[in-house]
């Protein structure tokens, strides 16, 4: 099962290819693994940031962190959020 280390290992190995490919300024995620919880079931959930508008290449960036990863992505921007769990997910985002 992965943990949070290698999350963080993964996500920083390929920040390059996010942010020239995929205009990602900022990347983090949260959840279960932020948490040190997650379970076999757990899916990845990754906050993003762009630099410029991505369109329909959101998708397209949401599968190819689950080919990384190997396991189901919740791709979310800040945006997104639900107005409820906002500010609770904000403060545990472990940003990379």
């Amino acid at each position: 099962m992965r943990t949070r280390i290698d999350i963080e290992k993964k996500l920083k190995e390929i920040k390059p290819v996010l942010m020239n490919e995929f205009f990602v300024r900022q990347i983090g995620y949260f959840g279960s693994f932020a948490a040190d919880k997650q379970t076999k079931k757990s899916d990845i959930d990754i906050l993003v940031e762009f630099s410029k508008p991505i369109g329909w290449r959101f998708f397209t960036l949401e599968k190819y962190l689950e080919e990384i990863f190997g396991i189901n992505i919740d791709l979310v921007t800040k945006n997104a959020l639900k107005k409820q769990l906002k500010q609770d997910i904000l403060k545990q985002v472990r940003y990379i």
